[in-house]
């Protein structure tokens, strides 16, 4: 089947727009000053391409969204806590299986770069020239999915696999690239097949492989990626047709395609093995984090009084049961199955100043962070600052052996149901309340300025700690929890009032200087408060903001360039 171009003039919100029509696709033409951009990545044979993916796995997509669903009702109406599944026992209880060995450029990871906006190419170039074992290039949590952004994120990673940016190391000598498609719970808005808005994965995805994947394999050097938000073995095993058909469809090695799932929702913790399983040829092992992990409790449980999550500024770290028991265990199913287990990213910031007492303070922990980390057996994890590259690898250099941990087996160790699920006691201050309620406020203003992440009392931030901020806000309304410091009760009226009162120190940590950038702030506390009071919990921040009127109407400000463009990154 040969797709024809043909453009169409629409009529939309009162402007004279065109639209690129194919047989069974629709796609937006390019955002201003991107035409070179677009007409690379968006060739006949490109599109072709992703219409017969888009069109093989739609129904598959939409099943595991609604088995999301239907498991969240049964939780619900059971009064069920999660558990090992029983019908695949028979996985966890042989011993014999592996996953198939990575190639050798993945087999030490001691150090990535996270949040790696790769439309940010300023940041993107200075990440290739590193000594970092890896760059996270991220379409996910630390970017903001505009048309624009997309385009110019994928097509950056094209001019870096085809070696075209200037002074860079060639891509097998570079850090390799784990690519970060957007989750499953994100559309892209801009394209549609058979009269459907497409997977926003699938259309990072099959976009980034069409383009690069025989060059990176021919350089030794991918494809490689990250899966985010996998919450079931079933999502695994998705993925896992989705990379044998790609295989196929391109010509490549069965097998060739290298992941590593992000273990970022409470229920996958209990699939860890079976996720392994289904991802065995592909697999490049699991990753855990903290706030996204975090915040799923609420997305699950929030409602119950048991699972009332105390302030994470004071209570919740790595140290706490539920999440060091997580991390245990992912760290012993991945080394039993000869797969890597990495870590999260630090999310600190070191202050320019390197002779500071803050400098060394920040190193300090970091250090203290990660060496725990490195302690309980990962093979390594991210950071966001690149001048922490050095020292971190320096740390797995003092307190490991070899590239990695794989003979860490961890059989000390036995987590349970219980050790998963125990919430860490404490209780909400005042600070960490209007902490929560900063963070989510400055994220949607990020998200309405075209940008993925910033900057905030010394670290940065994304959608993970954004998620996790209003999820705690929306609990502790829903459960009317009292703050420590006087007993006043966390209610709707409390947090409307603080957000109201905190706009004179975020308009000053956002450098608002136009009408336009205090509008877009007060259209952010407007969108916060409305999301922390909804009835029912929306399970996604991001998803939530990429079907919100408001955030679509910012965006197309965002594509006409009456924006920022590039995330405000300190490089």
């Amino acid at each position: 089947m040969t797709l024809i171009k043909v453009q169409l003039y629409i009529y939309f919100s009162g402007q004279l727009q065109k639209m690129l029509v194919h047989q069974g696709v629709e796609l937006e033409t390019p955002p201003s000053g991107l035409e070179r951009e677009f007409n690379t990545l968006f060739n006949s044979d490109a599109l072709q391409f992703l219409s017969e993916l888009i069109s093989v796995f739609q129904a598959e997509v939409d099943k595991v969204l609604n088995l999301r669903v239907l498991r969240k009702v049964q939780l619900d109406l059971s009064g069920e806590l999660p558990g090992f599944l029983k019908d695949t026992a028979h996985i966890r209880n042989d011993p014999s299986w592996r996953v198939s060995p990575v190639p050798d450029r993945l087999h030490c990871r001691h150090v990535d770069v996270g949040d790696l906006s790769p439309c940010d190419e300023q940041r993107l170039i200075k990440g290739l020239k590193s000594t970092a074992q890896g760059l996270q290039i991220d379409f996910d949590d630390g970017n903001c999915p505009t048309y624009r952004n997309q385009i110019k994120g994928i097509y950056n990673v094209y001019q870096a696999v085809h070696n075209r940016f200037q002074d860079v190391p060639p891509i097998s000598q570079a850090p390799v690239l784990m690519l970060r498609p957007r989750a499953w719970n994100m559309v892209e808005h801009n394209m549609m097949v058979n009269g459907r808005e497409v997977p926003g994965p699938l259309f990072d995805f099959g976009l980034l492989m069409f383009h690069n994947a025989k060059l990176l394999l021919q350089n030794q050097s991918g494809p490689f990626f990250y899966l985010s938000k996998v919450e079931s073995y079933m999502e695994a095993r998705l993925w896992s047709q989705i990379f044998f058909w790609t295989e196929k469809k391109l010509g490549l090695p069965a097998g060739c395609i290298k992941a590593t799932v992000l273990i970022e929702c409470v229920l996958a913790s209990f699939e860890m093995e079976e996720i392994l399983y289904e991802l065995k040829e592909h697999s490049a092992g699991l990753n855990c984090g903290i706030w996204d992990y975090s915040a799923s409790f609420v997305n699950k449980f929030g409602h119950r009084a048991d699972f009332l999550l105390p302030d994470r500024s004071k209570y919740v770290d790595m140290e706490k049961r539920f999440l060091h028991s997580y991390m245990d265990l992912l760290v012993q199913t991945c080394h039993r199955r000869g797969a890597l287990a990495t870590g999260g990213m630090a999310a600190l910031l070191l202050p320019r100043e390197k002779e500071s007492d803050l400098y060394k303070t920040v190193l300090r922990t970091v250090t203290r962070l990660k060496l725990l980390e490195i302690k309980a057996g990962v093979d390594g994890f991210m950071v966001y600052d690149m001048d922490l590259i050095e020292p971190m690898q320096k740390l797995f250099q003092l307190h490991s052996h070899g590239q990695n941990q794989l003979l860490q087996l961890r059989e000390d160790i036995t987590v349970t149901p219980e050790d998963l699920l125990t919430m860490p006691p404490g209780g909400v201050t005042l600070y960490g309340l209007r902490y929560n309620i900063a963070v989510g406020v400055l994220f949607i203003e990020a998200w309405l300025s075209g940008r993925g992440h910033f900057f905030y009392l010394g670290k940065v931030e994304d959608s993970a700690t954004a998620e996790i901020s209003r999820s705690q806000v929306w609990q502790w309304i829903r459960h009317q929890v009292r703050l420590e410091d006087d007993g006043t009760a966390v209610t709707r009226a409390l947090v409307t009032s603080l957000a109201e009162g905190l706009t004179e120190d975020l308009k000053a940590a956002i450098y608002c200087q136009t009408s336009r950038d205090k509008q877009r702030l007060m259209t952010a506390v407007s969108m916060f408060i409305e999301i922390v009071q909804k009835n029912d919990f929306p399970e996604f921040l991001t998803t939530y903001l990429n079907l919100d009127h408001t955030f679509l109407s910012f965006q197309s400000q965002h594509e006409n360039g009456q924006t920022d463009t590039v995330p405000k990154a300190r490089l």
